[in-house]
């Protein structure tokens, strides 16, 4: 096949617009032309009134000789042969398997460590301190709804992650040579995500897809020979020698085991402290705190796309914003939800923690977004188990500040940037439950924060109009938006003190989102397969 990069054409092309463009540019025939592939399309919205759509395209032809098209296009980059982006396995488990690995935690990389681990015929063992989606999504509800708190079944633990109740965003800065992501996207979609999610350039589910496609991924782990236990939590690694031998569970069993994968997220901060207690080699690591920000979706997306706000290809737009302030912080944007809504994402009692959550449709009157300021290491002398501190801290600020009844505390942006007593909320809703009690935020974040937050967002308002409008909603407090530790692996993907121990995703400090963390345990499954061959 041959690839064409950058065919860019209007946002209202016809139908057959891009036949004619791969006729005109190869100097092919209709007969000649077999298929045209759909890679990927995104879009160029620089200019909001003339949007542009841009394919890549892999195009299959007959009776043509590809070789000498490629010859006839040596020096266009933008004409090559089409990449192989078959996934391969690395190797298949032998019949004669004398020890199953066990992966801790059911979000996106333990869910596809366990995945591609059971298609090479390793059987894993799962163990998920949460609940099913299913009784997790109850358990959840029933805390938005009536403030009943399960600190095992919620939007941070059980099965799927953090990132079940979220936008769903399917898209990642991560260098991907092996198109892992395109193998994520495509379980996703065996799994019954939309189609789409393999070539738009800006894919998402929403939470109610990931948690019947998630359902469906677990009966396949388990049809291939995958074990899963559900509300089991494991109390220790089991180390002798700097080699793991196991797991202790919450029940007091014993599983034995050389290969335990970590995929514990960014909020299992218990098991952060035993790994520590234990000797695992942990690092702080940068993360963010701050608020979420909420604004009419209407007004960004006519802000964002101008005359062609609504159109359908495009749907409800999103924005990502940087402002690097006075004070040597940066500001920025983070899991904007477009047509979505603020949700409560503690996993511990007596916290309040904020997060953005949009279904399919994005279909909500109000856009949300993070809007943080990074922390350092260097902010708590680069201790690993001091990031957690702060947040802890910060978390039951808020609560208290909500009214020590998990209401999150919030703020106008008018009031807020004028220093000034908090006023009642007005056309913007906020859309936080069980629900928002409006005071002052500038002692719910550091000062550093504070000044920076204030500073920025008048600066964001110059690139999205209307962006600092007083009546604009913010809501304490967002902590989680990564973990602040990495347990440090090597390019094994090992523990660089603890053989065996394979630590992933996010809550490790490799990943940053549902794909990035899909990806992290894929190459982590590779490597404990590959391992196991060699001990085993």
């Amino acid at each position: 096949m041959i690839r064409l990069n950058q065919v860019k054409l209007p946002l209202d092309h016809s139908d057959d617009a891009l036949q004619k463009f791969v006729l005109d540019k190869l100097s092919v025939s209709k007969q000649q032309l077999v298929d045209i592939h759909v890679f990927k399309r995104g879009y160029d919205a620089r200019k909001r009134n003339v949007i542009t759509l841009i394919y890549t395209l892999d195009i299959t032809l007959e009776n043509v000789g590809e070789e000498k098209i490629l010859k006839r296009f040596e020096k266009d980059q933008n004409v090559r042969v089409s990449p192989d982006t078959t996934y391969k396995y690395v190797t298949q488990a032998p019949a004669d398997l004398s020890e199953r690995p066990v992966v801790i935690g059911m979000g996106p990389c333990g869910l596809f460590t366990g995945l591609i681990l059971a298609q090479m015929g390793f059987k894993p063992i799962i163990l998920e301190r949460g609940k099913s989606v299913h009784e997790r999504s109850k358990d959840t509800f029933r805390f938005w709804r009536k403030g009943e708190l399960n600190t095992e079944s919620n939007v941070q633990f059980g099965e799927g992650g953090a990132g079940t109740f979220s936008d769903g965003k399917l898209y990642s800065q991560v260098k991907d040579p092996g198109f892992l992501g395109l193998k994520v996207k495509q379980e996703f979609v065996a799994a019954g995500a939309p189609a789409e999610i393999i070539y738009v350039s800006k894919p998402h589910i929403g939470t109610f897809k990931l948690v019947t496609m998630v359902e469906r991924m677990r009966r396949k782990i388990i049809e291939l020979g995958g074990e899963i236990r559900f509300e089991t939590r494991v109390e220790e690694i089991n180390i002798e020698d700097n080699q793991v031998t196991g797991v202790t569970l919450n029940g007091g069993e014993v599983i034995n085991s050389k290969h335990v994968t970590l995929a514990i997220g960014h909020s299992a901060r218990d098991t952060v402290q035993m790994l520590h207690d234990k000797g695992v080699h942990l690092e702080a690591q940068s993360f963010s705190v701050g608020f979420r920000i909420e604004h009419k979706q209407a007004m960004i997306d006519k802000c964002r796309f101008g005359i062609n706000a609504g159109h359908p290809i495009l749907g409800a737009a999103d924005y990502k914003l940087v402002h690097h302030c006075k004070n040597g912080r940066s500001v920025y944007s983070f899991c904007m939800c477009p047509g979505g809504v603020v949700v409560a994402a503690t996993s511990e009692k007596e916290a309040v923690v904020t997060n953005g959550m949009s279904q399919y449709s994005r279909s909500e009157r109000n856009a949300n977004s993070a809007i943080v300021v990074g922390i350092s290491p260097s902010d708590f002398d680069n201790d690993p188990l001091q990031g957690i501190a702060l947040q802890r801290k910060l978390e039951r600020n808020a609560y208290i500040l909500g009214g020590s009844n998990y209401d999150a505390p919030a703020q106008r942006v008018g009031d807020f940037l004028a220093a000034q007593d908090a006023k009642p909320f007005g056309p913007i809703e906020p859309s936080y439950k069980p629900n928002v009690k409006m005071t002052d935020l500038s002692t719910s974040l550091p000062d550093f924060a504070i000044d920076a937050i204030r500073e920025a967002l008048p600066a964001f308002d110059k690139k999205i109009r209307g962006f600092a409008t007083a009546d604009a909603m913010l809501t304490g407090v967002e902590t989680r938006t990564s973990s602040p530790v990495q347990i440090k692996r090597g390019r094994d993907y090992q523990s660089i003190n603890t053989k065996g121990l394979y630590p992933g995703g996010e809550g490790a400090g490799y990943a940053g989102g549902i794909l990035s963390a899909g990806i992290d345990g894929i190459k982590i499954a590779e490597a404990v397969a590959v391992d196991m061959l060699k001990t085993c």
